[in-house]
């Protein structure tokens, strides 16, 4: 990444924040910090910072509330960082327009590739890719065929919807309620059986073991993540 590529660290633990920091420069990222909302506010508008990541456990300001507000006035991509069993927060927080999210406690190896792909995705040219390839999948997305290790794979069109969706937020979580809203509509959001019958059919038609998935990987209690290309 460029080296002035800025991140935005809101953590209300200082030792947090300072092995975030130190994880973050060694990747040739600049850092910027906030304690709280109010801070990371006045840092937003001051030092325009290229992603936040942002702990929902604020002492001022729950952090789902500040999701909301930062929706509401630009597109900056957010980085969640949660408890492991705060799936309802998780949710929130995606479906409010978070852009992923990392549980603690966390390797950097994996917050750096979650940092990467939510810049990825703010800095790529507008439009999808033609093809997307993936190991030994391919779907093309302007003649519309999906390819395994180079046969052409029959999808039922909900199927090609959802898998095309995957693919154009690939490596990144979409929960069940957005995938049901794009997909079926948003009288159809909380009918998550369409979705998991859709999810169970693709997979046995990419995935060389469906029981464990290499393409299509399931988020529990939150929603799926398409690998990314690699």
């Amino acid at each position: 990444m460029n080296k002035r590529t800025t991140i935005l660290i809101v953590d209300d633990e200082p030792a947090i924040r300072r092995f975030l920091r130190t994880s973050l420069t060694a990747q040739n990222f600049a850092v910027v910090e906030a304690e709280n909302a109010g801070a990371a506010v006045a840092a937003i508008g001051r030092d325009k910072p290229d992603l936040a990541i942002l702990d929902l456990g604020l002492p001022d300001m729950d952090g789902i509330e500040v999701i909301r507000r930062l929706r509401a006035s630009g597109d900056l991509p957010i980085l969640v960082l949660s408890v492991r069993d705060d799936e309802r927060g998780k949710v929130a927080a995606l479906d409010l327009g978070a852009d992923d999210y990392i549980t603690k406690p966390f390797g950097m190896e994996e917050l750096i590739a979650r940092v990467r792909t939510a810049l990825r995705h703010r800095f790529q040219a507008q439009g999808e890719q033609p093809v997307f390839v993936s190991g030994d999948l391919s779907v093309d997305l302007v003649r519309r065929i999906v390819k395994l290790r180079g046969q052409e794979i029959k999808l039922s069109p909900r199927e090609y919807d959802v898998l095309t969706l995957l693919v154009a937020h690939a490596g990144k979580v979409l929960t069940h309620r957005q995938i049901l809203t794009q997909v079926w509509g948003p009288a159809h959001a909380e009918d998550a059986q369409y979705l998991r019958v859709a999810i169970r059919s693709l997979r046995q038609k990419i995935e060389a073991d469906p029981a464990q998935p290499q393409f299509i990987q399931t988020e529990s209690g939150v929603g799926y993540r398409l690998r990314t290309p690699g």
